[in-house]
């Protein structure tokens, strides 16, 4: 959704913490936007030159705009400025701490630290023009990315090795599933994205992006990182810097990108004036054969459940993970550029469940479904299903009628498996993996959303597009009772 266009560079954003206004500086206004709908709602006019940096209190009843005439005007949360105070040069970046009401203000070559109890604010010389700066989660530290590469962190010092500025800096707030805490992120016009904790020690290695970032943001509470700059885009990444894929494409530079909070929006900023909000939708990529429930997480892990045991086990792939296929002790998981097939081991004393990585089909599949089986592997794209073998050797094929919806693997000898599939036209038909033939079961007027066997096959129980549950006898192809499921 194009929020506005203003004409003159956008140079940052903030979100009101409860997301219900957006702040936006540009020219020598800071413009107040309706954070849902993009209503235009106020453009305050206080600074005499261009607006650089703009911020939120973690409260909402405060914020903040800074500017090239050296001022920092603080403004009410009815949009009137109470207080302004003057650093020595151009300010460059501002901070609210997330926890109390403490503002960080960077000029060129000095910063301070604004607090409603402080009728002055003291100001420090730096060594290197500031950049960037940011807050850690819990407000007990902040961080400020020089022109020379460096970053300041409490008593600790990041230097970069390439020199390069530092021109975004930002704070996620610690996982769960991962053995360190709060993660630092910085990117620098090495073209280099880095990952270090807050005693400034490096985390993994740093990413190469191949263009200059402009700016970078956490998104869904932390398990995502945004980035934008030179090539103008915006790229999601992994938490851990794992490219995921292009949210915007945008007609220049994008200088500054922030998300919405509580939500999959975000909001980017262009310099030729362009203002945008786009909703990211995340889909569900999951498999389930029986008692075992696969399902995808962080967009790069696969967490596999065993419903009966209640264990499950994490396998972290580094990469896109595409689809998701579970056939007893096997395992499926298409990624970018490969198909990876892991086994299950053994199911320890513990009930605990181990995979291991068995075979790779290095080929990049384009595919809508995919299931596996004993020593097969089938990808599915519009009226075409592929076997391939788990080496990557193409089986055989078959040319299905009509769109295919839905695929599944119902047993069989280990080579040998049935597959039912599910049609648009309404067709419900059955192959076997060592035979080219279809076979025809049943044809419904609508077409098939999903289809279920009983465990003796003698039923077969197909959804279908209008949410209607039909149950079968598979010999005789007697209905035997229909259920209406409103909102499936």
């Amino acid at each position: 959704m194009l929020f506005s266009f203003i004409w003159c560079c956008v140079y940052d954003l903030a979100f009101k913490p409860d997301g219900s206004e957006l702040l936006v500086a540009a020219d020598m206004k800071v413009l107040i936007y309706d954070g849902t709908d993009g209503t235009l709602l106020q453009s305050l006019k206080g600074h005499k030159d261009l607006v650089y940096a703009v911020t939120f209190s973690y409260n909402g009843e405060n914020f903040a705009s800074g500017s090239a005439d050296r001022s920092v005007i603080i403004w009410t949360e009815q949009h009137e400025g109470t207080l302004k105070y003057i650093h020595n040069e151009a300010i460059q970046c501002l901070a609210f701490s997330p926890a109390t009401c403490f503002l960080l203000s960077c000029a060129i070559s000095d910063f301070g630290i604004w607090t409603q109890l402080e009728k002055s604010v003291s100001k420090q010389r730096t060594s290197s023009r500031c950049l960037c700066c940011a807050w850690s989660c819990d407000g007990q530290l902040y961080a400020i990315g020089m022109f020379d590469g460096t970053v300041s962190l409490r008593s600790a010092a990041i230097e970069r090795s390439s020199g390069e500025p530092v021109w975004a800096i930002a704070f996620g707030a610690a996982r769960s599933t991962v053995t360190f805490g709060e993660l630092l992120v910085l990117v620098d016009w090495g073209q280099t994205a880095g990952f270090y904790d807050l005693e400034g020690n490096q985390v993994g290695k740093d990413k190469k992006l191949g263009y200059d970032p402009t700016a970078v943001e956490f998104f869904n509470y932390g398990q995502f990182l945004i980035m934008c700059g030179s090539n103008r885009q915006v790229t999601l990444y992994s938490r851990e810097g794992t490219t995921l894929g292009t949210v915007a494409q945008m007609d220049t530079w994008v200088w500054t990108v922030k998300a919405r909070p509580n939500t999959n929006a975000i909001v980017v900023g262009c310099v030729d004036g362009t203002l945008a909000c786009y909703q990211l939708m995340f889909s569900t990529v999951h498999g389930l054969h029986k008692e075992r429930y696969a399902y995808r997480e962080n967009m790069t892990e696969v967490v596999v459940q065993h419903l009966a045991n209640q264990t499950s086990i994490r396998i972290y792939c580094n990469d896109l993970i595409r689809k998701i296929a579970v056939y007893y002790n096997r395992l499926a998981v298409q990624l970018t550029d490969r198909v990876e097939i892991y086994r299950l081991i053994t199911e320890r004393d513990d009930g605990q469940l181990e995979y291991r990585l068995v075979e790779k089909i290095n080929r990049a599949f384009e595919c809508s479904l995919l299931v596996i089986c004993a020593h097969h592997t089938i990808v599915c794209q519009e009226r075409h299903l592929q076997c391939y073998d788990h080496r990557g050797l193409k089986q055989r094929e078959w040319l299905l009628e009509s769109l295919i919806r839905y695929i599944k693997v119902i047993g069989g000898p280990p080579g040998r498996e049935a597959i039912l599939i599910g049609l648009r036209n309404g067709t419900v038909c059955k192959i076997f993996v060592d035979n080219p033939f279809i076979t025809e079961i049943l044809r419904l007027k609508s077409a098939v959303r999903c289809l279920d066997i009983s465990h003796l096959r003698g039923k077969l129980a197909i959804v279908d597009e209008t949410g209607v549950c039909t149950t079968f006898d598979i010999r005789t192809k007697q209905l035997l009772f229909q259920v209406l499921y409103k909102g499936f």
